[in-house]
């Protein structure tokens, strides 16, 4: 049987949930989408507008050698200070290779990394200074990163050079200690004991922009937005791939954060491309704050673990989240939410469309008990917990009552979705405390090995979906509650 799929057609009047889009039913765009009206919210994020003083301040002449070889990190920060001191304006480089350890880029400073300049992150731990900071949803003293924008305002740090982590020293560190700690009983820890640097850390900051930059080789995630505001990150490239595969390069992470915009980049890493979080388990219910109001749009996810994904780290909720016009090719989930029985949390209001995916695992990837070996805290015999580090007795900190530690995920559509080769179309596993509620697929498209499997899961929304298979199976339904695919278009993969 031929099948027609008619792809980017909306239907007429259709509500989506609290995102609050509608059809507007007015005259369709050059790509053949209907106009339609967006939340308000979406016009409010990213950066404001900055007037940088037009003093420059080249590290060179404050003794800077681009060399490749010597480690600048003082010559770059006193350029810094000094631009600092007198107000702002723009910190240039010479052409070249400077090697550095961690940089503290203050307010009014346009940090200017030019075409023919390479930053060149030290390999030696020592070179980034010890900070208060949150890793992966947890407070605590880690690593600088290479550049850090720490409670500041109107920053911009741009420009066409490149900025390489050289992060394999740091990858090669994290797998042999996990083989030390793994065989113990200690997989939940590993990833706080193994330190590493990021690449760029913008925390408890606003009005801040990062553009046109190429990156590489981050030792562990490589933009992370950390309790900040107003944030735009625009154009960026990152190659984490070259010479490795780095565990959790994440790209761009946006963690407690609110109205932030990304937009035009393009991301090969070896963990979550693009990613939302807010916290973990006792620790992330005690700081409790949301990522809110976020725009991804008009970017490319290759090789990684998650084009859109939402979590683990889901303690202070993650709520009004919009993410359009992104190709994935080789990324292993598309829209991939994931938490745990004792993290909390809602991830809700949540719109994914114009999505295009090849070469993926999982195209709808969602679980309340992901990768539990990580995400259970549990003591091995032969530790006594009163003489442990400080990050390790958070980790133990039991959740209580129970419920508090149960996540919700409620509130996600996706429209104009169009997915081929694909191993499983589908993967929601709810739990029996919390079901996955109102979802709806609007124009989706999928050609996949096997259809997967929904469970625990209430309300689901199809209108126009087609699910093709090698195997010719549907989606197995269990435990759920309004969930009906018998409008949908099964069909055997040509």
């Amino acid at each position: 049987m031929r099948y027609i799929f008619i792809f980017w057609v909306l239907l007429a009047n259709i509500s989506l949930f609290s995102c609050g889009v509608k059809n507007t039913n007015s005259s369709e765009k050059e790509n053949g989408t209907s106009s339609i009206s967006l939340p308000s919210w979406i016009k409010k994020v990213g950066s404001k507008s900055t007037a940088f003083k037009k003093n420059s301040y080249s590290v060179n002449e404050f003794g800077a050698i681009p060399d490749g070889k010597t480690l600048n990190t003082i010559a770059i920060q006193k350029a810094i200070d000094a631009c600092s001191k007198n107000g702002g304006g723009v910190v240039t480089f010479q052409k070249g290779i400077y090697l550095t350890g961690s940089l503290f880029i203050k307010e009014g400073i346009h940090f200017k990394v030019d075409k023919d300049v390479e930053i060149r992150g030290s390999q030696d731990i020592k070179d980034y200074k010890q900070i208060d900071t949150r890793i992966a949803g947890i407070e605590m003293k880690w690593p600088a990163a290479l550049i850090n924008v720490l409670n500041q305002q109107n920053i911009m740090i741009d420009g066409e050079g490149i900025i390489n982590g050289q992060g394999k020293v740091f990858w090669d560190y994290y797998w042999d200690l996990r083989k030390q700690y793994e065989p113990k009983g200690l997989r939940w820890i590993v990833d706080y004991d193994a330190q590493r640097p990021r690449t760029i850390l913008i925390s408890d900051s606003k009005n801040i922009t990062l553009k046109n930059l190429n990156i590489q080789q981050a030792g562990f995630w490589t933009v992370q937005v950390l309790y900040s505001q107003y944030i735009t990150v625009d154009g960026i490239t990152i190659r984490n791939n070259i010479g490795g595969h780095g565990p959790s390069t994440d790209g761009i992470d946006i963690d407690s954060s609110k109205w932030i915009l990304v937009q035009n980049c393009d991301i090969d890493c070896n963990d979550d491309n693009f990613c939302l979080k807010a916290g973990r388990d006792w620790d992330g219910l005690r700081v409790n704050k949301p990522t809110e109001y976020v725009v991804i749009r008009d970017c490319i996810a290759r090789k990684g673990a998650g084009l859109l994904t939402l979590g683990s780290e889901t303690s202070g909720s993650i709520r009004h989240v919009y993410a359009s016009n992104i190709t994935g090719d080789g990324t292993k989930n598309g829209l991939n939410i994931k938490s745990a029985s004792n993290r909390g949390g809602t991830v809700e209001d949540v719109l994914m469309e114009n999505i295009k995916m090849e070469n993926c695992n999982t195209f709808i990837q969602i679980s309340m008990n992901w990768n539990p070996s990580y995400s259970y805290s549990k003591l091995p015999d032969g530790y006594t917990e009163e003489n442990l580090p400080e990050h390790w007795k958070k980790m133990l900190t039991k959740v209580e009552p129970v419920a508090k530690g149960i996540p919700h995920f409620k509130n996600i559509a996706l429209r104009n979705i169009h997915v081929t080769k694909v191993g499983k179309a589908i993967s929601v596993e709810g739990m029996a405390a919390s079901t996955i509620e109102n979802i709806t697929l609007d124009n989706v498209y999928i050609e996949a090995e096997t259809a997967g499997r929904i469970s625990y899961s209430s309300n689901w929304t199809l209108r126009n979906v087609s699910i093709k298979t090698n195997d010719g199976s549907k989606v197995s339904i269990e435990n759920a509650t309004n969930v009906n695919f018998s409008e949908t278009l099964w069909g055997l993969k040509k």
